[in-house]
């Protein structure tokens, strides 16, 4: 981890943000939801400096009320791009209520729906104004299965896929964002605990295993072991019938 080359790694990533537009976007704009959260803020800055501020859109997606909605406002505000505020609420009671009628939803099923939900309308907004939707997800979270499948684990292009979560904070000093935006505990907003409260272990110790394969805690090695095993699926593409003809 050591070998992360954060200045180096900035200018590849505005030029592979570039040539992604050039040859699958041209003169698209990047559209990304903001959460207020590192990774939305560090993806949206990056494709800023790739394609300039008037060709990002940043779109805030609360169910209901957002206790921090004011992160995601300061993120748009800092970067000075058009964004729109659209909440998934009545959606997402909607969906609950008609599917709830038949069959019993499970709490996972709950939890999942709102970032698919999110997804859908980023995916409306890009549509429908010459947009390419932006995946923020970062390696660490991918690498544990720590994201809705065809919610916020899709999009068009992922500049950060291939970051670890040091890495991308990393990234989002070099890019002298608001510390307290790039350095905030990332949660899910649902169940007032951090990701890694929930998780059990710390994003370092994570990040240094992928990097390194160096862990001490053997506990924490187990678990790491056994969600990046589960959610092995969600990093491949659907299987499908190899018929030819």
């Amino acid at each position: 981890m050591n070998s992360f080359h954060v200045k180096q790694v900035k200018q590849d990533l505005i030029q592979w943000i570039r040539d992604c537009f050039e040859t699958n976007g041209k003169g698209c704009n990047a559209v990304l939801g903001i959460s207020g959260g590192k990774d939305s803020t560090i993806a949206a800055a990056l494709c800023v400096e790739s394609l300039g501020k008037d060709r990002v859109i940043g779109v805030m997606m609360p169910n209901g009320v957002q206790s921090d909605i004011a992160d995601s406002q300061a993120v748009c505000q800092h970067l000075g791009i058009q964004n729109f505020e659209i909440n998934i609420q009545d959606a997402y009671n909607a969906i609950s209520a008609q599917v709830g009628a038949k069959i019993s939803l499970t709490e996972q099923s709950k939890i999942n729906l709102a970032p698919r939900l999110r997804m859908s309308t980023l995916y409306a907004v890009a549509q429908s104004l010459n947009g390419r939707v932006i995946n923020t997800s970062n390696k660490s979270e991918a690498w544990i299965g720590y994201s809705t499948r065809y919610g916020d684990g899709v999009g068009d292009f992922a500049p950060l896929l291939n970051l670890t979560a040091t890495e991308v904070i990393a990234l989002g000093k070099e890019l002298n964002l608001p510390e307290y935006l790039v350095v905030k505990a990332p949660a899910d907003g649902l169940t007032g605990k951090t990701d890694e409260d929930k998780l059990g272990f710390t994003y370092q110790a994570l990040d240094r295993y992928i990097r390194t394969g160096e862990i001490e805690n053997a506990e924490w090695k187990e678990k790491i072991d056994r969600l990046h095993k589960i959610n092995s699926f969600k990093t491949k593409l659907m299987p499908s019938f190899p018929y030819e003809r």
